[in-house]
């Protein structure tokens, strides 16, 4: 397709994702669940699982092949917008008194998935036909393992703020842990692309970058004083720019070092310097992430083919990697969070809230793909995996509350 006729598809797209994504958050919406499950739902539906399935004609038509890069690229512009806002949002010092849980919760939930995950691949993995027939068995192994660690921290997030757990105790150390686990996740994905390709480079890239990020970020809290009054002499458009122009930067950088670009706008949003100025211009970014990042779930549901699933040792392995998926996250992190002696109430929230894959797993998959390690039988499988975690996560916690509730007093009448 030329530009001339890039620009119209794109636009009809926009509005068919957008009309859909509103479709299918209010039907879920009955049912408990909040909008980002029902955002990530319609891109599976606009994919070939549904829509492809139903209308071969009408999927190609809207999605040809020459427009998803362009939904893919927008739709990071809606998640780096959508993940400033959080770390804008989220409150430093509510991780004082909850570091020790923090850490114990998220090195749990990283290093038990991995292990069940590389257990279940080694053992079962050849005999699926889901691995794919040029990657090592090691890598295979060790990307479906961290592909499980992963926490949906976007969507915890966004769970999290809907729910109104923000003040929570069990919403501030899922937010801390999920942080801290899904750097770590990353770390140990650069190192699977290492050893795919066979160089070290990209975990040292990481860590050193990393690091770098963390300096960066140290002198911008250094200067929070003299940002602040510049930018009460600065004109609205002026300072919309300036930000904009930050945000793509540490994006842009947090990407070239492997630990992609949502941690860089969420590491800048969580030191960004706050007064009724910088507030004010902060807040014109929200339509920004609630526009464009329904076109990353539409990209990653046009990757997605739940027909691949019919074979019987494919959907088995499907189902193997669910139970691994719950057991190595709820599990561990509810063990985690009770042995660094938080209440029990918590601990069952915490690892509801943690045990959720969604965006992050999505964007772990696409970057598999891309780079072959993923077959499209394995993406479809392991996005199985990221719908039923993240599905799981209001139910269970709307059942956790049922079970924390008093008792209803009874009147007994003489």
């Amino acid at each position: 397709m030329t530009p001339a006729e890039l620009g119209p598809a794109f636009f009809l797209a926009v509005v068919v994702i957008l009309v859909v994504c509103k479709a299918v958050s209010r039907l879920l919406l009955m049912v408990g669940q909040p909008p980002v499950v029902g955002e990530m739902l319609a891109g599976v539906v606009l994919g070939p699982s549904v829509l492809g399935a139903l209308l071969p004609g009408v999927e190609s038509g809207l999605f040809p092949q020459d427009l998803r890069p362009v939904l893919y690229v927008v739709g990071q512009i809606g998640l780096v917008a959508f993940m400033f806002r959080v770390g804008w949002e989220f409150r430093v010092d509510r991780l004082a008194g909850i570091a020790r849980s923090a850490g114990l919760v998220s090195a749990a939930g990283v290093l038990l998935p991995v292990a069940l995950g590389v257990l279940l691949v080694v053992t079962v993995g050849e005999r699926t036909g889901a691995l794919a027939d040029d990657v090592p068995m090691s890598v295979s192994a060790l990307f479906v393992g961290v592909a499980l660690a992963v926490t949906a921290f976007p969507m915890l997030a966004r769970i999290i703020s809907e729910r109104g757990l923000t003040d929570t105790r069990h919403g501030a150390l899922s937010l801390g842990a999920g942080a801290v686990d899904d750097v770590v996740a990353w770390i140990l994905l650069a190192g699977v692309f290492a050893l795919a390709s066979g160089s070290a480079g990209l975990v040292s890239l990481a860590v050193v970058g990393g690091l770098g990020l963390v300096v960066a970020m140290a002198v911008v809290v250094r200067l929070h004083g003299r940002t602040t009054l510049l930018a009460d002499r600065a004109t609205p458009e002026s300072l919309l720019l300036v930000l904009i122009g930050a945000l793509f930067l540490v994006a842009w950088y947090t990407d070239e070092i492997g630990l992609y670009a949502v941690f860089g706008a969420f590491s800048l949003g969580l030191v960004f310097p706050r007064s009724e100025q910088l507030d004010r211009t902060v807040e014109t970014l929200k339509p920004v992430g609630t526009l464009f990042l329904p076109l990353f779930f539409t990209y990653s549901g046009l990757n997605t083919d739940f027909t691949l699933l019919g074979d019987g040792p494919v959907l088995l392995f499907t189902a193997g990697c669910v139970v691994v998926a719950v057991v190595g996250k709820f599990g561990a992190c509810w063990l985690a969070a009770r042995a660094a002696g938080e209440p029990g109430a918590v601990a069952l929230r915490v690892g509801a809230l943690m045990n959720a894959r969604g965006l992050m797993q999505l964007i772990a998959l696409n970057l598999g793909l891309a780079a072959g390690i993923v077959t499209q039988a394995l993406f479809s499988a392991l996005v199985v995996v990221a719908i039923v975690t993240t599905v799981m996560a209001t139910p269970l916690l709307a059942w956790i509350d049922r079970r924390e509730a008093p008792a209803p007093s009874v009147v007994v009448r003489s």
